[in-house]
């Protein structure tokens, strides 16, 4: 078993002629088993198209998507007056199932239009696997009341939970900063500096870091206390 982990930007890698795409700077994932060949796609927005065109160039076969949260520069659906191509496009594709939180599963059906039936459910600790890859769903609540992140072979792709030198949002519908500093101090500080983060946005000098790195650098995991987060956060 190898692992197979692509890591593509917006509006760099796919979807370039999207002038909003390349602005909003959204990462997709596509992770699994190089030796099966299976993988499933993190993520999938602006270019469903251009995305699996580059699957098929790896010779890879989607058997899934996972979503970190339902907003649409992630998932597809209305933005700002614009449309985002998303998981609809995906399912006229590629008709694979969609893993979402059972939290977030309702916001994904609002905003996407995609039916309950394409959807599987899940709950923080599930695994799925991924030909020979174990991938665990960890429950992050903070930036949306679902928000997941996916652990794999050392590697924590994060979506809008934990950015290089970042973190998600709280001030957007569904966001609760309490949640976020539960999230950032408790349920992700089990996890060992080494693990290899990926974050949803490429809002920093490098595309990824550790979580090592990010404890010693970046300013939202060194926040001592709640009030100081409440402080830090414009007191949401």
């Amino acid at each position: 078993m190898g692992l197979y982990l692509r890591q593509w930007l917006a509006g760099r890698d796919f979807a370039t002629a999207n002038e909003i795409a390349a602005q909003m700077a959204n990462f997709v994932y596509a992770i699994g088993d190089s030796a099966t060949r299976q993988c499933v796609l993190i993520d999938p927005a602006w270019d469903v198209d251009g995305l699996l065109d580059r699957l098929d160039a790896d010779g890879m076969t989607l058997i899934g998507a996972l979503a970190t949260h339902y907003h649409p520069d992630h998932v597809g659906g209305g933005m700002f007056g614009l449309h985002v191509e998303g998981l609809p496009r995906l399912l006229e594709k590629r008709p694979v199932p969609i893993h979402v939180h059972a939290d977030e599963g309702d916001g994904l059906r609002l905003v996407t239009g995609v039916s309950e039936s394409d959807l599987v459910r899940h709950r923080g600790g599930d695994t799925l696997r991924v030909g020979g890859v174990d991938v665990q769903f960890l429950h992050t609540p903070g930036h949306t009341p679902g928000g997941q992140c996916f652990l794999a072979g050392g590697n924590l792709l994060a979506g809008d939970t934990l950015f290089v030198r970042g973190c998600g949002r709280v001030d957007l519908p569904g966001g609760d900063p309490e949640e976020m500093y539960r999230t950032l101090t408790q349920r992700l500080a089990s996890l060992p500096d080494d693990i290899v983060l990926y974050p949803g946005h490429d809002y920093a000098d490098r595309p990824n870091s550790t979580l090592g790195d990010e404890r010693r650098d970046n300013l939202y995991l060194r926040v001592r206390s709640l009030d100081d987060w409440t402080r830090l956060m414009g007191g949401f």
